[in-house]
């Protein structure tokens, strides 16, 4: 199993560094988003289970050929009690770096989690008492604000789209429409799940550009595919007039939500960019109107579908070489 940790770690550092940075300088990912966040999933996954599979490999090269064989002689140590000499130092330290980075990344996303519940519970509440229900639809609130404001709060069957007063006297019936079929997107393609995994892959390694450039190419997908929602009953100078109108206007209501104007998850990253409609809001904002202004044909189906063998791929090679023995020694 030495070749196959070491062919597991330099996968791992090829994931985190010069493949998210190139992917997000790539311009085709405007083009078909859903194909990109497929891929940025991809990344992520084969990445952190690169990462682990490679340090438990090779603390485990000494009593098994395969992950799951050595996985069972290590249970079979510490159940009967039987003396570990077969791992030297380096293979109990590799084992030991790999239990904590996986326990590390399970709290943190459950810690996440917590967060994000906590919140939109507050966020509830506070429009229990300051919203009002709007004739746009039963998912639909109001809330007593000046500035242009749209924004959906996930919650199953209780998510709700906000809109502010200073909205709907903004736009027009049309442009409304577009931004109402916009955040309805969001909840019905369950956009806030993967805002939350993102999120929570940040929060457990802030050091990997991964982890950051990956957040933010994701926040700006997802707008593009409820743009692409909002564009089957809107004209694109309809929806770019309302994404203006609503970028215009400063935040006004609680965090933990999915603006019009891009994903907020301060409650998780409080002063991070995206968290309060800052920069990384501006950049979103700049890439969906320049994608609608000067539009581009979408990817060719099969470059989408080798993108799509791409991610199936990057998925399959670290899992075989984790429990299929002899692949590479």
């Amino acid at each position: 199993m030495f070749w196959t940790s070491w062919f597991l770690a330099v996968l791992a550092v090829v994931l985190a560094w010069p493949v998210p940075i190139l992917l997000s300088r790539a311009q085709w990912p405007a083009r078909s988003p859903f194909t990109a966040m497929l891929l940025w999933q991809a990344i992520a996954l084969a990445g952190g289970l690169s990462m682990i599979g490679a340090m438990l490999v090779y603390g485990l090269e000494p009593v098994g050929d395969n992950l799951l064989a050595g996985l069972e002689a290590l249970a079979g140590m510490v159940f009967n009690n039987a003396p570990t000499t077969e791992l030297g130092f380096w293979h109990i330290f590799a084992l030991s770096a790999a239990a904590l980075l996986t326990a590390h990344l399970v709290f943190t996303l459950l810690l996440t989690y917590y967060k994000i519940q906590r919140q939109r519970r507050r966020h509830r509440e506070l429009l229990a008492l300051l919203a009002s229900p709007s004739a746009d639809g039963p998912r639909t609130m109001v809330i007593n604000v000046d500035s242009p404001v749209a924004y959906c709060l996930p919650g199953g069957a209780r998510s709700v789209t906000v809109l502010s007063d200073g909205l709907m006297a903004a736009l027009e019936p049309a442009e409304l429409r577009a931004v109402l079929n916009h955040e309805n997107a969001h909840l019905d393609q369950r956009h806030h799940l993967l805002l939350w995994a993102f999120a929570a892959w940040r929060q457990a390694l802030p050091w990997l550009p991964t982890t950051r450039l990956a957040q933010e190419a994701v926040s700006s997908l997802i707008e593009m595919l409820a743009d692409d929602v909002a564009l089957k009953t809107a004209s694109k100078a309809t929806l770019i007039k309302a994404i203006a109108i609503v970028a215009s206007g400063s935040p006004g209501a609680p965090d933990a939500r999915m603006a019009f104007g891009g994903p907020e998850l301060s409650d998780v990253e409080p002063g991070q960019p995206g968290a309060t409609g800052g920069s990384d809001s501006a950049r979103t904002t700049a890439s969906r109107v320049s994608r609608l202004l000067s539009p581009q044909p979408p990817l060719p189906e099969p470059v989408r579908a080798a993108v799509v063998a791409a991610c199936l791929l990057l998925l399959a090679v670290p899992t075989a070489l984790l429990i299929v023995p002899g692949l590479l020694g």
